[in-house]
This record gives structure tokens, sequence and C-alpha cells, in this order.
């Protein structure tokens, strides 16, 4: 599938010659980006096609289809001068070089689940390359490996998979609407990491199209460039277009339970329980926690929900006597337990409505058309079991008025995790995890008090468990993306020590190296954003 020669073309590679760079007044960056678009167009199928600005009637519709995060939806928010949805790579190409010409900034965007928005918002004139086109998807049983382009959702890869075979899967994320590109360049989990590990540790050959423009592959990039692109997050790097990944085996029956116990069924004590064991226990089974606030049985008092959610590679017969054995106390029984086919499962665990079919995970227009919420997210890891007096100040927070909306996810390492070296790819958090958190915080009003409210409380359960996560550096995940934990400056010259602020907590020492694969790539750090790897090439030299 898609061979690297077919995305290449002598007329193209005329586009890393031409125009030489030139400052423009700001009322023309538009203009002359078209222009420039216009005259490659001749080139190959016409640009002019997915090529949207702000007075075409379609460029609102595109712009909010995969805008996932609706606090970046407002009028307030910087809009893209233009999208782009590309049908080819050479589309891709004529916009790298154009926007290099006359002083655009690139955003890219595969499934607009970024947290802080940084896929579609930018405070200096940028232009949006939205990948929805680039969906495709190969599948190869015999050698179990797969192509997929960076357009496509982990939703249509699981299923795309599903029909070749019930003895294949991937391991990467539960929400089928994210797209492939951000969240392999970032990493990627979900119930297979255990027994797998991450998405991001089985993509085995990558196309990514650089600054120049050239469309390279694994081994014209070289492993430094492969190795920063899996784990470090592609938007420093270029535009990654597609991916070779390598499939797992998943057994034709998998089980699957979900045990909700609040305060008043001893929630403290189990979820103390699960911190020690979560991570030690057999690789074939995840166990998680969503954590939220719902109404008590007394009239007008809240409580705390711990929803134990888990995924077995196996049959109920071998799960009910692993639970017996490792944690009688969630009083897992026969009947809480539901045998079912791996893609079953991805639909089970991300809650589509009972008697939905696999085909759902491809109805793009479903998911566009979902309910969606305003809300900030942070991540934490922890490494040390949190006493029960700690989980006890942590349900008080979720009884405020801000932690409205609120929800946890405890997310378990262990098993694979704890064999991979933190510098095999720039994704560090290995062993020594006991778990991941998420937090995040949903509201649906709009206006400055309520996102205040929220953003403040999320805020302050983040800064109450400091002494309960990692330190030096406390961790966070590239994909749960915060800018509260520090920002490169968006336009000018950003230098390594600001940037590690945030990218230590990311990367850890692999920060460094990542530095030195983007100074060597895009010394002159054209792909760039708020929380993009900074190159080292000096101030005084550029």
């Amino acid at each position: 599938m898609m061979p690297l020669s077919s995305y290449l073309s002598v007329a193209l590679i005329a586009i890393l010659f031409s125009y030489a760079s030139s400052a423009i007044d700001t009322n023309t960056y538009e203009d002359n980006f078209l222009q420039c678009l216009s005259s490659y167009s001749h080139n190959s199928t016409s640009i002019s096609k997915v090529v949207y600005t702000k007075t075409n009637p379609s460029y609102s519709p595109v712009l909010k289809f995969t805008t996932q995060n609706l606090r970046f939806a407002s009028y307030k928010t910087p809009k893209p001068l233009v999208i782009i949805t590309p049908l080819e790579p050479s589309h891709i190409q004529t916009a790298i070089i154009c926007s290099q010409n006359h002083g655009l900034q690139i955003r890219t965007r595969s499934g607009g689940h970024d947290f802080e928005g940084l896929s579609y918002v930018s405070e200096i004139p940028f232009v949006v390359i939205d990948l929805i086109n680039f969906k495709e998807i190969d599948v190869d049983v015999e050698s179990r490996t797969a192509w997929v382009q960076s357009g496509a959702t982990l939703g249509e890869l699981y299923y795309t998979i599903s029909q070749k075979s019930r003895n294949l899967a991937f391991p990467a994320g539960a929400c089928p609407t994210i797209g492939v590109g951000g969240h392999f360049s970032g990493g990627g989990y979900g119930t297979l990491l255990r027994k797998y590990g991450l998405a991001a540790d089985n993509v085995i050959d990558a196309h990514i199209i650089d600054v120049k423009g050239r469309l390279l592959d694994r081994e014209a990039m070289g492993e430094d460039y492969f190795w920063a692109i899996r784990g470090g997050g592609g938007a420093s790097f270029g535009v990654i277009i597609s991916w070779k990944i390598k499939l797992v085996e998943v057994p034709a029956t998998v089980t699957v339970f979900t045990v909700p116990r609040a305060l008043e069924q001893n929630a403290t004590k189990l979820v103390h329980k699960w911190q020690y064991l979560a991570s030690k226990i057999d690789e074939n089974i995840a166990i998680n926690i969503v954590f939220q606030r719902i109404n008590s049985s007394k009239k007008g008092e809240t409580t705390i929900l711990a929803i134990f959610q888990a995924l077995f590679l196996g049959g109920v017969d071998k799960l009910i006597p692993l639970m017996d054995q490792k944690f009688p106390e969630l009083g897992v029984v026969r009947e809480n337990c539901i045998e079912m086919s791996w893609i079953e499962s991805v639909l089970y665990l991300f809650q589509f409505p009972k008697g939905a079919l696999p085909e759902v995970l491809l109805n793009r227009t479903l998911a566009a058309n979902s309910p969606r919420f305003i809300y900030k997210a942070k991540s934490d890891f922890v490494k040390t079991p949190i006493p029960e007096n700690g989980l006890e100040g942590i349900w008080s927070l979720f009884h405020e008025e801000g932690a409205k909306g609120a929800m946890m996810i405890w997310f378990p390492y262990g098993g694979i995790m704890d064999t991979i070296s933190e510098s095999e790819i720039p994704f560090p958090h290995r062993k020594g995890n006991l778990y991941h958190i998420h937090y995040q915080v949903d509201w649906q009003q709009e206006g400055d008090e309520v996102e205040k409210l929220h953003i403040n409380w999320i805020r302050k359960l983040y800064n109450y468990m400091e002494p309960f996560v990692s330190k030096s550096p406390r961790a966070g995940y590239i994909n749960y993306r915060d800018l509260d934990i520090g920002v490169n400056n968006i336009d000018g010259y950003t230098s390594y020590k600001q940037a590690s602020i945030w990218g230590v907590k990311y990367f850890k020492n692999n920060f460094r190296r990542l530095a030195n694969v983007k100074t060597k790539v895009d010394p002159l750090n054209f792909f760039r954003n708020e929380q993009s790897i900074p190159s080292l090439v000096s101030k005084g030299h550029k």
C-alpha cells in the first residue's frame, strides 16, 4: 500500500526552489498565499477544490466538524486564514512551501482532539492542514501489519482490522473519534497497554513531509528522525501522512466488566487496594477506575462513584479465579462479566448503546453530531500509592461547585511497560509508574465566569495532588496537552531552557535528544506551536 514512489513527481520538486521569502504586509498574507497555491495547481489535482477561505460557505462547517473542545469554538478564538483538506501529498507539499514563503504558520489536524486546540488555533496568521481525507487503511493479515493514514480515526482502524481477522487488534486509545496522526505521534495508550505497550511502540514505518517539502519514509528520514515522531509529537517535525503498524494478537473471546462502587460501598478502601495490585496483576487484564460525582441516596447530597472497568484477554472462566485471588474485595462475579469479541469490547468500553454494531465506528457524521463540551484536562503519573486520607481529600474537592462535570480516570501501568527502556522512543513514562491519571472537567454553559470556576477548580485539584504524584519532574503526557505547565514564545525565539520547563515534564531525559533532532530537520523552527520541540539554533544565528 502507498509506495513512496507513487507520491513523488518531478514537477513537485520544483516547489522547493521557488519563491524567495520576503517581508509582506499582513493584509496581503491570504492573497499571496492563495496565489502561490494556484501557481502549482496545474501539477496535480487542482488544490482549489480543497481550499476554504473565510468567504467560502463551507469554511465554518469544515472548521467545526472536528473541533472537539468547544472552548476553542467561540467567536473570540483566532481562526485560520485558510483551511486546506488535501487529497494527495502534493497539496501538503505546496501548502508547506507557500506558508514558509509568505510568513504563515501551519497547524496540522487529524482528529481535532488536541486538549488545548493547538491543531487548529494560533495567535499569529496561520493555515490549517486538515487531514480528514487522508483516511485510507490497508490491513495485511499474513504479515500482521497495516498502513493507516493520519486522518483515519481509531474507530475506523479498529473496524477495518476486525473485518480481516477476529484475532488481530492494535494497542491504542479507547475513544474511536481520535485521529491516528496526533495519537500515534504522542504515544497513544489504551486497554492493551499492559500487554503490548503504546501505539507508538508498534509503529514500524511512516511517511512524513518535511520542512523542505520532501516526502520521506523511515529509510529516507533516518533512525533519529523516525525515533522522534513516535512519541515526540509529530507536529514539531513535519506533516506525517501515514503509518505502518504492527498488529497484535488477541483471543477470539475477551471478557469485560463494569463494577461501580460509591463511597458508602467501601470505595475508598477498594481504590486504596487497587493501587497495590493493578500494575502487578496478570498483563492480560487492565482494570481502570473512572471517578465522578453523583447524587447520593440522601436527598440534596452528593457522593463519589468509583467505576472499576476492565478488559481481560480471555474467557470468564479464567477471569473469575484471577479476580478472586488478586482482588476479592471488589466482589466481581460471573453476572458482572460479559464475553465478547475484541471489536465488541471497543464499543462496550466507549459506552455505545447496547446492541450497536461495529459499523457505528465508521459514522463520522454521528460522531460530529454527538454532544460536545467545553473542557479543561490535565495529567499525572503515580509511583507510590496514595494513602486513604489523601484519597479522602480528593473526594472533598469533588463535592465543590467547580467539580460539576468533573471526572478522573486512573489507568494502570506495569506489564510490558516495565520492560521497555525510557529512551526506546521519546515517551519515557515506563517502569516505576503504578498508574496514570487523566483529570478533566466539562461544562456546557458559555461565559468567562463559568469557565473561570471550572478551570480554577481543576487547577486546585492538580495542586492538591502534588505530594502524591511523580516528582523531579512532575511528569505529564504530551497527548493530554496542558499549557498551564509552560509554553513557548509562539512568535519569536524560544530558548531550550524556557522550553524545558514543560518539555522535561513530558519527555524527561529524552527532551534534549528531541531538540537535537529538531535542530537537524527543522533548524529555523517552522513547525512550531506553544509546546513544540525547540530548535537549538541560537536567536542570533537565526
